[in-house]
């Protein structure tokens, strides 16, 4: 029966492979062959279930990986369906001729699920020939009189091909592997990369060493012989009915794959059968802290294959700062990526995943407020990046988003501005640093008025998306403005003293600052506790946020800082200022109070810049030497 013969090569065919050839990770032949071992295990038992082929009864199917050091060989075994030598000649000798394709197609119209092949990744068994410098098949058929055939080609185009003294059903691929790829002989290092790719594949899989006496003599090692195991789950979580799954088994199931300690805060489980079949996990974890949420994993499986993670043309990008698996059976993997940005069935994928989360959120918002509340730390960076990356994902959450105000309570868009009509109608007040912004916090308690809390990065440009969503409502940061609520509605002096107090109260601030651009503004407020504040405008501080985000270069029409000093005329100190002010003898205390009252302002707007710092903790000192000796 020998032969020898040259491979051929299907160019229409072949653009697929090469582009799969460039993976810059070599360990993707071990995912390739398994993935065929598997195959082979699957078409076996579909045929055995129509009558087509005969099995032992309740056989046990495996796939074996076997390391060699020694050799520099690594071996892939399966019991399956076997070839014969007109199926090796036909899908071996043929480059990018799927069998797998094929098989499926032939049995399409039966009954029995026929679409759990794994094998069109595309780059298909020819894989092993990126670590081999010469590779190995023999193989024997399930059926009845066949001949065992051996396969050997040194990784040209040329093989050879003859019959086989192997008695046992199925397939023993054998790679040689070349000096630079020897490191793939190691157990270790074989078992991270099938752990990585077929973690959960259907048929167990056992990882073995062709010599382990050699390497346990070598650690002084004791010799024990132990009962194979194996190194998958066949039944992952994802393909069981929801129903049927217990809490516990979803946090374990979560700690084991994404190895995170933490228990997630809940989970989606997807199960979908029609119009297209998508099983998987969504877990939304515990974040540490706010830039952890970049942090999110999606693993994307093909019949329970591992692909890769994070594929954003099949998961939503948003849906990337969380954790899962999600099993597509029917992604045309076999095409390049940019294809699959476009295809039909990506799209419906993606949509459907949008859909579920959305739901998830909704139903817990309605039945289980308290929780989603306790959730909404770790969740909302999620919800809020969603909201401005996918309109539908907004048109669905927009009015389960809630924020936490000053009174420690959470509350909708909608309860604020109902709540807070009568006082600043359509205005939404924010708190971007609690303790920065305790002054104006604490004014607006007093006044019981309301303000809702946006401290993380995000919620700069969420701000803007809500604003440009809600009609007629602007936000402003609690330091912005100066609400008619924090007035007193009576000025009890004449409108003429007034002006004067302001004019003198300028002309003092701004000699002693040192500054004729300051903006000075006197209010009499409500609160006789605070003599100062630093006021900065809405539109200013968000271009001064904008120009930073462009380091402060090629923003030509930036607006300067334009800060206010609002002076509360309603304060003790103000008006023990107004009193001496003309008094030679109290020039210098008088000079040094309104100094630092306008640091005082500052610290409660800002933090103060290492001179100004130094210069306020010495004039502390001064006040309180001059308090204590009587001055």
């Amino acid at each position: 029966m020998r032969e020898n013969g040259n491979i051929a090569v299907h160019t229409e065919n072949i653009f697929p492979i090469i582009k799969k050839w460039l993976y810059s990770d070599r360990d993707i032949f071990i995912r390739e062959l398994v993935s065929n071992g598997c195959d082979a295990v699957s078409k076996l038992k579909r045929l055995a279930s129509m009558g087509e082929a005969k099995v032992e009864e309740n056989e046990a199917y495996y796939i074996q990986v076997i390391v060699n050091d020694k050799d520099k060989t690594l071996q892939f075994i399966d019991n399956g369906i076997g070839m014969t030598a007109e199926e090796v000649k036909k899908y071996i000798n043929q480059v990018a001729f799927s069998s797998a394709e094929e098989f499926a197609e032939k049995f399409k119209d039966q009954k029995e699920e026929g679409n759990d092949i794994i094998g069109h990744f595309g780059l298909g068994f020819y894989s092993a020939f990126m670590v081999s410098e010469k590779v190995e098949i023999d193989t024997l058929s399930y059926q009845e009189g066949a001949q065992a055939v051996k396969w050997i080609s040194d990784g040209g185009m040329e093989y050879q091909i003859d019959t086989s003294s192997r008695a046992e059903r199925g397939t023993t691929i054998t790679l040689y592997l070349d000096k630079d790829n020897e490191d793939f002989s190691g157990e270790f290092k074989v078992g991270e990369i099938v752990n990585k790719y077929c973690s959960f594949l259907p048929v167990p899989i056992y990882l073995e060493n062709a010599n382990p006496e050699e390497d346990k003599e070598e650690k002084g090692e004791e010799q024990e012989t132990k009962a194979p195991t194996p190194i998958n789950d066949t039944n992952p979580l994802w393909l069981k009915k929801p129903s049927e799954c217990k809490e516990e088994e979803y946090k374990e199931f979560y700690k084991k794959v994404f190895h995170d300690f933490n228990d997630p805060l809940f989970w989606i489980h997807l199960n979908v059968d029609f119009p297209f079949k998508l099983k998987g996990i969504l877990y939304f974890p515990k974040l540490k802290h706010d830039f952890e949420s970049t942090e999110g994993q999606i693993k994307l499986f093909n019949n329970q294959v591992f692909v890769a993670d994070n594929i954003k043309e099949v998961i939503p990008e948003f849906l990337m700062l969380l954790k899962g698996t999600i099993d597509c059976p029917d992604l045309p993997l076999n095409v390049s990526r940019s294809f699959l940005q476009n295809d039909g069935y990506v799209q419906k994928v993606s949509n459907h995943i949008t859909k579920k989360v959305a739901d998830k959120l909704n139903n817990l918002f309605k039945n289980q407020r308290e929780d989603y509340n306790k959730y909404w730390q770790d969740i909302h960076p999620f919800i809020k990046y969603g909201c401005m990356r996918n309109e539908k994902f907004y048109d669905k959450v927009k009015d389960i988003i809630i924020f936490k105000n000053i009174q420690d309570e959470y509350v909708t868009l909608n309860d604020y501005l109902e709540k807070n009509k009568e006082k600043h109608e359509n205005k939404v007040f924010y708190v971007t640093d609690e303790q920065q912004q305790s002054q104006y916090i604490n004014m607006f308690k007093e006044q019981e008025m309301d303000a809702i809390l946006l401290p993380s990065t995000i919620d700069n440009h969420f701000v803007q998306l809500l604003e440009m969503k809600t009609e007629n409502v602007s936000f402003n940061r609690i330091d912005s403005d100066i609400t008619d609520s924090l007035k007193n509605a009576q000025d009890e002096g004449s409108e003429e003293d007034n002006k004067k107090m302001q004019e003198e109260l300028e002309k003092l601030f701004k000699e002693v600052l040192g500054s004729d651009q300051l903006k000075i503004q006197v209010e009499n407020l409500k609160s006789q506790q605070v003599p100062a504040m630093i006021l900065l405008s809405e539109q200013s501080r968000r271009m001064q946020e904008m120009s930073k985000m462009f380091g402060g270069m090629g923003m030509p029409g930036i607006m300067p800082q334009e800060e206010t000093l609002v002076i509360n005329k309603n304060n003790k100190l103000i008006n023990s200022i107004m009193t001496l002010k003309d008094v030679d003898s109290k020039k210098q205390q008088v000079n040094m109070i309104c100094q630092h009252v306008y640091d005082l302002a500052m610290i409660g707007h800002k933090q103060l810049d290492a001179k100004s710092m130094t210069n306020f903790i010495k004039r502390s000192y001064e006040i309180l030497s001059s308090v204590a000796s009587g001055e």
